[in-house]
């Protein structure tokens, strides 16, 4: 089996670690963002030839279209990563509805979508591997109030992309686990 990923959130953060850590493991990966450009850059700091994408994940008709475009230039997509999500962080009576919407699209219908498209291929090639990230320290979390959340880990700090990275390709490149939920937490569901 060819070794394809799709990391659609691949431009930053954990994506981006992700990536990085597939290219030197050897997968030909699509690197997918909204922000081309961003896709471009990440995937060109890549070195090879990995290719980017630009996908807004709540559309159906732009993740079956950016489906299509990868299988016709890197072959069926095998392995993929959902790493694509906003964050709207605010007091539920300061949240604007249209930003809960937005949430929910790309963090969850966004998820759903890029599933549904590799599932198709994943049967038809019967297997495959996907992984749904959650969020760690990064650009799109950097504005949250740190010193308190901290205090609630049990490691004291916020995990790092690449730890995050590291369990994502161990759940990728692990055939015989399937449906697990794994959390890289830093400890933090023992304190719950």
């Amino acid at each position: 089996m060819d070794k394809v990923c799709a990391v659609f959130g691949g431009s930053r953060g954990i994506g981006r670690a992700v990536a990085q850590l597939m290219a030197r493991k050897g997968y030909r990966l699509a690197v997918i963002a909204r922000n081309l450009e961003g896709a471009k850059a990440a995937a060109g700091d890549l070195g090879g030839d990995h290719l980017a994408f630009s996908c807004d994940v709540a559309k159906e008709h732009d993740v079956q279209n950016t489906f299509e475009e990868m299988e016709k230039h890197l072959g069926r997509v095998n392995f993929l990563v959902n790493a694509a999500g906003v964050n709207r962080d605010s007091l539920l009576v300061r949240t604007k509805t249209e930003d809960m919407v937005s949430q929910l699209h790309t963090n969850l219908l966004g998820s759903m979508l890029t599933c549904k498209a590799a599932v198709r291929t994943m049967i038809q090639q019967q297997g495959g591997s996907i992984v749904n990230v959650g969020f760690v320290h990064t650009d799109m979390t950097k504005h949250l109030k740190e010193e308190h959340l901290k205090k609630n880990i049990p490691l004291g700090r916020f995990g790092e992309t690449l730890e995050v990275a590291h369990a994502v390709v161990f759940l990728l490149e692990s055939p015989y686990i399937t449906g697990h939920v794994l959390v890289v937490d830093g400890g933090l569901q023992l304190m719950l």
